[in-house]
């Protein structure tokens, strides 16, 4: 598998944080990259950086979000926009390099949480 620094989606990413008030997320500490040849039917993946790489390399949380190139690009905008939000709806409000997983207590990832979500956007 090959994969390729996506300057493109961090920008995308950028926009999308301060458009939704996600204040939790920092947007220097999250890495947007595009995979090629992977084995997988996801079209994007959120990857964290745990707690113990901060306590014993003294790295800060940081995150690193994969773009399925051959399933992403085959998406409309809109569903693009969707994918990169459904990623970013993993990362917790501590910012920790934790993420939350797709149902939980007190929250829910999935189409109709992010469909709520982008039409603040839209409006």
């Amino acid at each position: 598998m090959k994969y390729k620094l996506a300057p493109e989606i961090k920008k995308q990413i950028r926009v999308l944080i301060k458009e939704l008030k996600f204040t939790h997320i920092k947007p220097n500490q999250i890495w947007c990259i595009r995979s090629f040849d992977a084995k997988t039917r996801a079209y994007a993946r959120i990857w964290g950086m745990s707690r113990l790489f901060h306590e014993v390399a003294g790295l800060p949380p940081t995150y690193i979000i994969e773009i399925i190139n051959q399933h992403f690009e085959k998406l409309s905008d809109r569903e693009k926009i969707k994918t990169l939000i459904h990623e970013l709806m993993h990362i917790p409000k501590t910012f920790s390099g934790a993420l939350l997983s797709h149902r939980g207590p007190h929250h829910e990832i999935n189409d109709r949480e992010v469909e709520k979500i982008i039409k603040k956007i839209e409006k």
